[in-house]
């Protein structure tokens, strides 16, 4: 009997590959004039390069995510020209340089993600002493695990889930040390076990009951970074592939017919919002790139969703909709009336990661 059948499961297997190929091709070619990822990439990486930091203390994780997406846009663009005017942009924020007292340096998950720039440049450059400065970020952060062996920097706020996952995930890019992987695995893991609610989306807070659409982007793109790097065997791969599945069959549910996703998820009454539709576009992106989704299924989604989210780019590169800062409180008014911003860093970075998806 196993030879009989042995044949046909190969041929169903390549037929299988062939028509998620061909999706693929379908729907992640032939863009409408001007969205392109290579022209949004593009443009968007030049107008962050030209832009001022965030006027603030300190460099904010939002302009870190949108200089760590610019980063991979031009090494998978090969522009090394981009990729050197990045890393000039960042030399005077080295120790001792100009413009190092913007380093954010508290031991928190908002500043800790810093890192990540640093290590991109060293995994594209080389230079030893990116690697040196972007680890001590990654290192701090297990310097006092908690008893069940997660970062003293938990809090189970859904946004760590991107921005505390990232650097230990940069950190293993850069060193292939096994640890900042399996460190990474579990508090996914731990984040998903505790957050994820049975419709498969993610509320604010435990004590927020309200689907607050860039707080699950930071969710979907957080998984979505890792299971790009997660082992096949690795004991949690499967763990965080099934709370992703979950996750993006909800949000196909609750797609806007233009392609976007709105301030609340679940509410037809609130605005849409560029920042989540960017990271949602992201993951779905990924996911078809990788076979995790069916191509058949998700491709059209996802082409919908970059067609309609890069629209909300202005003439001068900035993206508009883009949901002001928000605390959590447990109010539907509150996050209906949040102010919509124009030029902020949360609703570049999303589209930068998009571009660079499509370009894999």
């Amino acid at each position: 009997m196993k030879v009989l059948f042995k044949r046909p499961a190969i041929a169903l297997l390549f037929a299988v590959t062939a028509v998620n190929v061909s999706a693929q091709q379908d729907y992640f070619s032939n863009w409408p004039p001007g969205r392109s990822p290579k022209e949004i990439g593009k443009a968007l990486a030049e107008h962050f390069i030209a832009t001022p930091h965030t006027p603030n203390h300190t460099i904010v994780y939002s302009e870190v995510g949108t200089w760590y997406g610019a980063l991979t846009f031009a090494e998978l663009t090969h522009d090394t020209d981009l990729r050197d005017r990045l890393t000039r942009r960042f030399d005077p924020l080295l120790p001792g340089g100009a413009e190092s007292a913007l380093v954010p340096m508290r031991d928190h998950v908002d500043d800790s993600i810093f890192g990540i720039v640093p290590l991109q440049i060293y995994i594209e450059t080389r230079n030893r002493k990116y690697l040196d400065y972007g680890i001590r970020f990654a290192d701090r952060q297990w310097e006092n695990p908690r008893p069940d062996g997660l970062s003293h920097e938990t809090r189970y706020w859904i946004d760590d889930m991107y921005m505390l996952t990232i650097l230990q995930l940069e950190a293993w890019r850069a060193t292939g040390g096994r640890k900042y992987l399996d460190r990474d695995a579990d508090e996914m893991a731990a984040y998903l076990d505790k957050l994820q609610q049975p419709n498969g989306l993610f509320y604010h807070a435990p004590d927020v009951p309200f689907f607050w659409g860039r707080g699950d982007g930071w969710v979907a793109a957080g998984m979505t970074e890792m299971l790009r790097d997660l082992p096949a065997d690795h004991p949690q791969r499967a763990r965080i592939m099934a709370g992703y599945k979950l996750m993006m069959a909800a949000l196909l549910k609750y797609q806007a017919p233009d392609g976007m996703w709105r301030q609340l998820i679940d509410h037809d009454e609130a605005w849409e919002e560029s920042s989540s539709s960017g990271m949602f576009t992201f993951a779905l992106i990924t996911g078809v790139r990788n076979g995790w989704l069916d191509a058949a299924t998700y491709a059209p989604a996802a082409r919908k969703a970059w067609i309609a989210v890069t629209g909300f780019i202005d003439q001068n590169n900035d993206m508009t909709n883009v949901c002001e800062g928000t605390n959590k409180l447990n109010s539907l008014d509150y996050y209906l009336n949040r102010k919509r911003r124009t030029g902020d860093f949360h609703g570049q970075e999303p589209i930068l990661w998009a571009a660079s998806a499509l370009l894999r």
